[in-house]
């Protein structure tokens, strides 16, 4: 059956945008800040996507409220320095931005990094004007996999959850997608392969993000 999509979705981080280094700094020097070890980089790497409270649970093994709400105001510090002179947007995304805005096919990016710094990145590399809707961090209650922000999303853009498409690199994008209604699309510039986002029952991504508008013809 054929599916043209009203609207692309998409989460930022490691599907959009590579800002791995930006962040294994800012969370190596929130928890030096804190007194706290810091873990290898691949364990800092397979914490983006969590929230900062999640990140600090997961990095440290302690789910004191008040540490991590600590960890949040120092990564955040931090971030406020560096995180958008070390972003990277990926060519092929940049790409596929300007073309879906040459076809007048709406944006959203979904993330839970805050929507404010998914701006100023934008801003700085001179892409804001390809995207038409952000839902970050600060614009929800509750966080991937909880479908919220793409329902607000596509409230904004005005498209159903059946007419949109949604890419992530996540298990928790995948997870909100199937929450939300909304046929979903695994990246491979995060840890999930494609074949390993086969095995999980999810078209994928082989080599370029441009392949998702071939997958949206294609139903």
């Amino acid at each position: 059956m054929s599916f043209s999509p009203r609207a692309y979705l998409f989460d930022f981080d490691l599907t959009l945008a590579d800002s791995s280094d930006a962040i294994c700094f800012c969370a190596a020097a929130a928890l030096t800040d804190m007194g706290q070890a810091v873990p290898p980089r691949e364990r800092i790497e397979d914490s983006i996507g969590l929230t900062l409270e999640q990140t600090f649970a997961f990095l440290s093994g302690n789910e004191d409220a008040a540490l991590a709400a600590s960890y949040r105001t120092r990564f955040v510090a931090h971030a406020d320095r560096v995180m958008v002179g070390m972003t990277r947007f990926y060519p092929d995304a940049v790409a596929l931005l300007a073309e879906l805005h040459a076809r007048r096919i709406p944006v959203a990016i979904v993330s839970t990094k805050y929507r404010y710094r998914i701006e100023q990145i934008l801003r700085h590399l001179d892409l804001a004007q390809l995207v038409t809707v952000i839902v970050g961090h600060e614009d929800v209650g509750r966080h991937k996999p909880d479908p919220e922000g793409l329902l607000k999303a596509l409230d904004l853009l005005g498209v159903k959850a059946d007419e949109a498409l949604y890419v992530g690199d996540h298990t928790a994008d995948q997870q909100a997608a199937a929450a939300a209604g909304t046929r979903f699309v695994g990246a491979v510039t995060g840890k999930i392969s494609s074949a390993q986002w086969r095995e999980r029952g999810c078209r994928a991504i082989e080599r370029e993000l441009g392949e998702v508008l071939g997958m949206g013809r294609e139903g």
